[in-house]
């Protein structure tokens, strides 16, 4: 029997942070995808995911599952949050979901068995009491010996999302799971909704470390082995723990449903019960549902940024960096970011993900990064470029230094606008202030340092015959690369 109200020795939050949202381009790209975004509020979805946890009942610091190559936003989004993650796990590859909450099992497994509660970052949960509610109610099951996952209860025959068919109850507000169903069709998604059998899977779940091990262990052998010797061979750095990539390399692709989930009901020894979860619930899978989610003008529309809307209605318009007007529209989704710009009936929101697929097959750069680019020391942002020319404003964070690096093919040109600069160039080092240049030839070691307490701020030309990011040798790098 379940001893209701009894919470875990301990609930170790487990996040999982990847993934590229493709369906949200151009704003979600590969080298910045959604979860990094700030979509619905001040917060990015990463840390709206690791706030909501703090309040929870014998809850610990996050555990971070992540894209090697995204490390050090997701550091720094969790530190400006105020969240230290117990660790960042890195992979070298996205191979989905269950191979992600192996990493972090085998990762916490070694220390205290926690129960895990695995949440994607890239959703929005709109009532955190709700959540921390049903997640407490949804470990102690766990903490039994049960794998949870949560249902959101439907209010729409909705085709996006995967169902789950709720049994007989195991109390309220649990049931034991019947089986799992694919996105259904529109007719099939209208039954069900009328049941009133079946849940929205949510893609959250409550397991001990030792019950997933055992359950991936039992399913996907091949999986839990390349994850434990990744982990094994890995190292760490700091809050990093860098998998092994070549044993990494070799673990399937596969989800936390289809390897282990849609295989307990029916089998023997392991038991999946799902847990209602009804707290403004939205995988913000598309520019529709950020739509439905977001705050309305009087005529329907969600406006970001500098948009002007005129005669137009149940639209969502959203502006980075210029005037967006609008005349006589409706139902319609225009996102304008500096390097692109996107226009599409809101009743095609989910056929976004194509278009980004036929672009990235054509080599277009739109779709992998922004024109903003972020790095561990700050970001730059390529203003203009042409034969043998680029501009770049580049801003560096107090304290912090670009590698001490050389160039074959480019020279550069430095003006400070704001703050103060540390230059080394070749043998000496020294300072510029505002207004303040200097030249960097092909071939000499150079770097960039903040030793301010405020941004600094400058403009780079670059000018030579190639003039790509591979052009470039690091001698020392603070930040390991």
């Amino acid at each position: 029997m379940i001893e209701l109200g009894v919470t875990p020795t301990m609930i170790q939050p487990v996040i999982l942070c990847g993934g590229s949202g493709t369906r949200l381009w151009p704003l979600s790209r590969e080298q910045y995808p959604k979860q990094l975004h700030a979509l619905n509020g001040e917060h990015t979805l990463l840390q709206e995911t690791a706030l909501r946890c703090e309040g929870l009942a014998a809850g610990g610091d996050p555990l971070v599952v992540c894209n090697e190559n995204h490390r050090f936003m997701v550091a720094d989004q969790l530190r400006r949050a105020g969240r230290r993650p117990r660790a960042i796990l890195l992979e070298p590859h996205g191979r989905g979901t269950a191979p992600a909450l192996t990493l972090a099992a085998v990762h916490a497994v070694t220390a205290d068995d926690p129960v895990l509660l695995v949440m994607p970052s890239d959703h929005v949960l709109a009532n955190g009491e709700e959540f921390r509610s049903a997640a407490e109610r949804g470990a102690a099951l766990a903490g039994q010996g049960y794998m949870v996952t949560f249902g959101v209860p439907p209010s729409a025959p909705e085709t996006g999302y995967g169902y789950i068919r709720a049994g007989r109850a195991l109390n309220a507000g649990a049931s034991y799971v019947e089986a799992f169903v694919e996105k259904p069709d529109a007719a099939a998604a209208a039954r069900f909704l009328e049941s009133g059998q079946f849940l929205w899977n949510a893609g959250i779940f409550a397991v001990r470390a030792s019950v997933w091990i055992d359950a991936i262990g039992n399913w996907r052998r091949d999986i839990l082995a390349a994850c434990e010797r990744a982990h094994r061979q890995g190292s760490r750095s700091g809050t990093f723990w860098k998998m092994d990539a070549e044993a990494f390399a070799a673990c399937p692709a596969d989800s936390i449903d289809y390897a282990v989930m849609e295989k307990i009901p029916g089998s023997s020894g392991l038991e999946a019960v799902v847990v209602r979860l009804d707290a403004g619930w939205s995988d913000v899978g598309a520019w529709d549902a950020l739509w439905e989610i977001g705050a309305k003008d009087a005529d329907g529309n969600v406006l970001h940024g500098d948009v002007h809307a005129l005669d137009t209605k149940n639209s969502l318009l959203i502006s980075q960096s210029r005037l967006v007007a609008c005349v006589g529209l409706e139902d319609v989704v225009v996102v304008e970011t500096p390097d692109a710009v996107m226009v599409a009936h809101k009743d095609k929101a989910q056929a976004v993900g194509a278009v980004v697929s036929r672009l990235k097959s054509a080599g277009r750069e739109e779709t992998r990064a922004h024109r903003k680019v972020h790095r561990p020391w700050g970001t730059y942002d390529d203003l203009e470029r042409g034969d043998r020319f680029r501009v770049k404003r580049i801003v560096v964070e107090p304290g912090a230094a670009l590698s001490l690096q050389m160039h074959h093919h480019r020279a550069e040109h430095w003006v400070v606008v704001r703050g103060t600069a540390r230059v080394t160039r070749g043998e000496e080092t020294f300072l510029l202030t505002e207004n303040e240049s200097t030249y960097i030839s092909p071939g000499t070691r150079h770097r960039l340092e903040n030793p301010g307490k405020l941004p600094l701020e400058i403009i780079e030309v670059q000018s030579g015959t190639y003039l790509g990011e591979d052009d470039i040798v690091r001698f020392e790098d603070q930040y390991g690369r």
